[in-house]
């Protein structure tokens, strides 16, 4: 049976339907790089199942010779050379659609944590700031009749439209291909970013990681939106500057951030950005659901079976693979 490489431990029911197709070693839960144990058999290995933590790269795939299909278990790919694996004629596999709802649902309850000030609030009450109501303590910014700006309008972007339209929210978005359907429909505003940026009380990222979108949001955008904005980031961290986040929220460009993903990811425990009441980090948890994160390792597993067997990948974002080994 070919042998596959799992970089991260999973519960045995989300590779159930591996059982009986392939051989598997599988790395530590905890993974930040290619185990060693799993290293030592990159030149037999037939397929490789990954998590968004492992970079392939030219090099591993020069150390596999044998390996005929990747399978991502997350939407976003930026940790895989697709370059690479086409012109060595490996399909690529990820997982689009099923943590759609999820990630969106995070997004939104960051946003409100943000927006209410539940961190600052939280924490007041654990140590005893609480004394009694205050009309003027832990104010925070109404969503009924904000302008919410998406930085992205793929399908999680439009997820969180959806949402934000059930809180009386005005959208507005930036995205390379105007959607007058979507606009019709969310009553939408199309903008470029500049604009976008200047007229958003928050601001909600939902672009893939690029060449073209690294840093898409550093000082000159940041000081550009409002004092009083609020800046959610779901997608990949690398889209901030951090540094430049760090400036923001410590002088006041923007009021505060919410963050699922950071650059580097995780932070280190005494990143500044921990320090300040006005940022909200939580551990990449989008797609933290326990039926969302299942369906993507099942899907992950579909693709590597087709794969394995030189079926095409039902979720290719390499499809060109196909043409060159026609």
């Amino acid at each position: 049976m070919p042998l596959v490489l799992i970089t991260h431990t999973l519960p045995e029911r989300w590779l159930a339907a591996l059982d009986g197709h392939c051989r598997m070693l599988v790395g530590p839960a905890d993974a930040t790089r290619l185990a060693p144990e799993l290293e030592a058999h990159l030149a037999d290995a037939d397929g490789l199942f990954t998590l968004l933590t492992i970079p392939v790269n030219q090099a591993l795939l020069d150390r596999a010779p044998r390996l005929r299909v990747v399978s991502n278990m997350a939407v976003g790919v930026d940790n895989i050379d697709l370059a690479a694996c086409t012109r060595r004629g490996v399909p690529v596999g990820n997982t689009p659609g099923v943590l759609t709802e999820g990630t969106a649902d995070l997004t939104m309850a960051i946003l409100l944590a943000a927006a209410r000030r539940l961190l600052e609030a939280n924490a007041d009450a654990r140590a005893g700031r609480w004394i009694t109501w205050s009309p003027t303590g832990w104010l925070g910014a109404d969503l009924n009749g904000a302008n919410l700006g998406i930085i992205g309008m793929g399908k999680i972007g439009k997820a969180m439209a959806e949402r934000a339209r059930a809180f009386g929210m005005h959208i507005l978005y930036s995205d390379p291909q105007p959607q007058p359907e979507l606009e019709a429909h969310l009553q939408a505003t199309h903008l470029p970013l500049d604009e976008l940026l200047e007229l958003s009380d928050f601001v909600s990222l939902h672009t893939p990681l690029t060449s073209l979108t690294h840093h898409l949001i550093g000082e000159p955008q940041l000081r550009h939106m409002k004092p009083t904005a609020i800046l959610v980031n779901t997608s990949r961290g690398p889209v901030v500057h951090t540094e430049a986040l760090v400036q923001a929220l410590q002088k006041g460009w923007i009021a505060a951030a919410a963050l699922d993903v950071t650059d580097p990811e995780p932070l280190p425990p005494n990143h500044p950005l921990y320090s300040l009441p006005n940022c909200l980090v939580v551990p990449h948890i989008g797609s933290a659901t326990r039926d969302t994160r299942r369906a993507m390792a099942e899907r992950a597993c579909l693709n590597l079976l087709s794969g394995l067997r030189g079926e095409r990948l039902p979720f290719c974002v390499n499809p060109e693979v196909y043409a060159q080994n026609i």
